[in-house]
């Protein structure tokens, strides 16, 4: 195994189109961040690189339909996700961004190189072009039907009903996005990788080198490389991106999937005038945290480019995780289904840790998994508040109890005292198993062991009981008690920060290094702590069912989005729908029907009279709020009894999907009795 000197940790740059999500931290910046803080603690020279993804076709999309500039969007959500990243604690040394003039020169220099090298091949083919704007469409621009499942608004690249990969010439009928029309096939030039002359390299370099990749990693590229690689297209017909350094050529940039992974070159350029040594030399190891939809970008194209160029390292591991869904359903950007960070910021002030930890535990490292308000409570309840919390409070507040908070010298040790000291650096020893084997999820398990080791040695001893006859024997308790405390304080930092840096100020205790993990005399005996509060606070059962009700409210509209309206019913005659006459009436006076819930009485002005109707919108309009409203009454519909009083006609009513009934009425006030022609 190389013994390398550094560590370059870059982190999959999230597209500025929208902010960050749950599922982001999960796949991605969370266990990327553990791991920077961990080699930290252990005094290792790591850089972990981050930044926005600003190029591509759904930025200019997006754009296009708010009517404000691409730069303008990646402007908003940069600064979301900068910022959301900062106040949840994502340690980055660098957060850039590829609109920056530094990435636009790193790109094109790359791509240059390549292109002078002749590691590129041109080709020339028909694609899609709108005529009257006078520009190429990207598959995003292009919309038609399904040839699978006759989705009407399936685009270029993928039918997002049925999921089926596309490309534009398969469409039913395809229509420009820009202007509405028909687009035109017409030639144009791009500039192509050939994977496929690198296939003998990446079986040897990945199948045969890295085996000891996560399983699903290497499973997934294993499939890719055995079905047989393609030339990729680097470039591509767009007006918002990094233009193609080529003389010549105009209305062409590289296409976002080759330029955003130089992102993390052109970031750590910003950053240090070292930026070579973490790129160049060979004993920095860089490793690539990713989500699954990036395994194929990060395992066999970039490193294609870098292998291509020369004079780069290669990535010694790409920890990709899986998916995580929420409320069992998939993450949706565009369905607004998902737990927005800044959101949660805002709404769970001071308990960014309780996220992390609860992301952690649940993380989605060889499978799909699934985020629930319902484990999140729980977990925090259960585990941060009852195992965690309720230890250390219980040490710091016996220790100002019986000794005015000043640490207390040990006595002489039981065989328990010292199994349960010499457990913190087997404790210590999991840990570093599991976190070195980027096995997050188990590795805060373990560290979590601590505490419980902690728990039970304090349930077991009962200091409250032992001090009415034994005061010495206490000291000792209390001391290992707050030796454990000490401990937890490294053993959890790279997952809990914000709690950890608390309980240092409980403790009155300086941050520590990874190598003192495990001591038993990290704090000195009549060493004075500090007043101690709650760790963590429980989470009620009234501030998760706003969450939950907050989800279902998005889930309602997104229904009501996607209902289609009922077909229209059978043809009639004219004459008659001539025989129906509907007016204009004015309420002047609403009460509820007596034991309904449903129906409203109104007595209704119609121009040539007043007249009494029984209407069922009692659940979507106050009385009260009816009266002087106009509405549309069919005046010649025979009378109905309902409940005992005569209604004498019905009021017009448009039926939402979700069966909420609106009253149609005039956009403007007209006389009573108006006929509705």
């Amino acid at each position: 195994m190389t013994d390398f000197k550094r560590t370059l940790i870059t982190t999959a740059l999230p597209y500025a189109n929208g902010p960050i999500h749950i599922g982001h931290l999960a796949g991605v910046y969370v266990p990327a961040d553990i791991y920077a803080r961990y080699l930290r603690l252990k005094n290792e020279d790591v850089l972990m690189i981050g930044g926005s993804d600003e190029h591509g076709v759904p930025i200019t999309l997006k754009a296009k339909n708010e009517g404000v500039t691409p730069q303008d969007i990646v402007d908003r959500y940069h600064n979301i996700i900068k910022e959301s990243f900062q106040k949840f604690g994502i340690s980055f040394d660098v957060y850039s961004r590829t609109s920056s003039k530094t990435h636009h020169e790193t790109a094109a220099e790359f791509f240059k190189k390549l292109y002078d090298t002749g590691k590129f091949i041109e080709k020339t083919s028909e694609q899609y072009y709108d005529e009257e704007n006078n520009q190429f469409l990207a598959d995003r621009y292009i919309i038609g039907t399904c040839p699978k499942c006759g989705f009407e608004k399936a685009y270029g690249d993928q039918c997002e009903s049925c999921g089926t990969s596309l490309s534009p010439t398969e469409l039913i009928n395809p229509t420009s996005m820009i202007s509405g029309n028909q687009p035109v096939l017409k030639e144009t030039k791009h500039w192509y990788l050939p994977l496929d002359q690198y296939e003998t390299w990446l079986k040897e370099w990945i199948l045969e080198g890295h085996k000891e990749w996560k399983p699903n990693v290497y499973g997934q590229v294993k499939s890719w490389i055995d079905s047989g690689l393609q030339p990729r297209a680097v470039t591509r017909d767009l007006n918002w991106g990094v233009p193609v350094p080529v003389e010549g050529v105009e209305g062409k940039v590289l296409y976002v999937w080759f330029d955003a992974p130089i992102g993390y070159i052109s970031a750590t350029k910003e950053l240090t005038p070292e930026w070579e040594t973490y790129w160049k030399d060979p004993e920095t190891r860089m490793l690539h945290f990713i989500g699954k939809d990036n395994i194929v970008f990060h395992c066999i194209i970039f490193p294609t480019m870098l292998k291509a160029e020369g004079t780069f390292n290669l990535p010694e591991n790409v920890p990709a995780n899986e998916f995580l869904n929420l409320e069992n359903d998939k993450i949706s950007t565009s369905r607004n289904w998902a737990v927005w960070l800044h959101e949660y910021l805002e709404e769970f002030p001071g308990k960014e840790d309780v996220l992390k930890y609860v992301l952690t535990a649940n993380a989605p490292e060889t499978k799909d998994n699934d985020f629930t308000w319902k484990d999140f409570q729980t977990r925090n309840n259960n585990e941060l508040v009852a195992i965690l919390g309720n230890f250390v409070n219980r040490a710091l507040v016996l220790t100002h109890k019986y000794f005015d908070g000043e640490v207390p010298a040990p006595g002489e040790l039981t065989n328990y005292d010292k199994e349960t000291l010499e457990s913190i650096s087997a404790i210590k020893a999991e840990v570093e198993k599991s976190l070195d084997s980027f096995r997050i999820r188990e590795a805060l398990k373990n560290a979590m062991d601590l505490a419980r080791l902690g728990n039970k040695y304090l349930a077991d001893e009962e200091p409250w009981k032992v001090y009415k006859t034994d005061v010495e024997r206490v000291k000792t308790i209390l001391n290992i008690c707050l030796q454990i405390s000490a401990n937890l304080t490294i053993c959890l930092e790279p997952f809990l920060p914000f709690s950890m840096e608390r309980l240092r100020g409980f403790l009155n205790f300086t941050k520590q290094d990874w190598s003192k993990l495990g001591w038993t005399n990290l704090i000195p005996e009549s060493h004075k702590l500090n007043k101690p509060e709650l760790l963590f606070e429980k989470i009620e059962d009234s501030v998760i069912e706003v969450q939950l009700k907050k989800l279902m409210d998005t889930k309602k509209a997104n229904e009501l989005a996607e209902a289609k309206a009922k077909p229209a019913k059978d043809s009639i005659e004219f004459d008659d729908f001539g025989k129906m006459d509907i007016r204009v009436g004015t309420v002047l006076e609403a009460e509820k029907v007596a034991k309904t819930k449903k129906l409203l009485k109104l007595k209704i002005d119609t121009g040539f009279d007043k007249r009494t109707v029984v209407s069922g919108i009692a659940e979507y309009y106050k009385p009260e709020d009816l009266i002087g409203k106009q509405v549309s009454i069919l005046v010649n519909l025979e009378p109905k009894k309902l409940r005992g009083i005569e209604s004498q006609g019905m009021i017009l009513c448009a039926e939402n999907a979700d069966g909420s009934l609106s009253i149609v009425e005039p956009d403007k006030k007209v006389k009573s009795g108006s006929e509705i022609r």
